[in-house]
């Protein structure tokens, strides 16, 4: 067995990442590279001037789906992350700019290479979806006109 295979089962890629302390950390450099990457102005703007509940929420999020506990079910009740960011019109410019950003937060996490490979694969599958979903509200919207 392969490292990378090694993630996503059980709490490894909680673990992997430093538990939440380092979920954390990683959450608070994204929010910091989403200040002040030119590329992700759009997408801060989408965002309320303090950012203190999208961290933990994100935080809160991350720990459960990598495995740890479900901190965001137990603080926020349940979400849909595809349809909770469907009330915004993202599009595949917003998705690779949130995604750059997390690329760079996670750089700068203490992560193994195998690691920091494996998280940046699996956050496109809900980057790509938070797409899909905002199109198809769109689509809806424009078809009810």
């Amino acid at each position: 067995m392969t490292t990378t295979e090694v993630y996503g089962n059980a709490d490894a890629s909680y673990q992997a990442a430093g538990a939440i302390n380092g979920i954390r950390q990683l959450v608070d450099d994204f929010y910091m590279l989403l200040d002040t990457e030119p590329v992700a102005r759009d997408i801060r703007a989408m965002h309320p001037a303090s950012l203190d509940m999208a961290r933990d929420k994100l935080a809160c999020f991350l720990s459960g789906w990598l495995g740890g506990p479900r901190l965001y079910s137990e603080k926020y009740g349940s979400i849909s992350i595809p349809v909770f960011h469907a009330q915004w019109p993202i599009d595949q410019a917003h998705s690779e700019a949130w995604l750059h950003c997390m690329t760079l937060a996670i750089a700068r996490q203490n992560y193994s290479a195998s690691f920091a490979e494996y998280l940046l694969r699996q956050l496109r599958i809900p980057a790509q979806r938070v797409v899909q979903a905002s199109s198809n509200r769109r689509a809806a919207q424009q078809t009810w006109r």
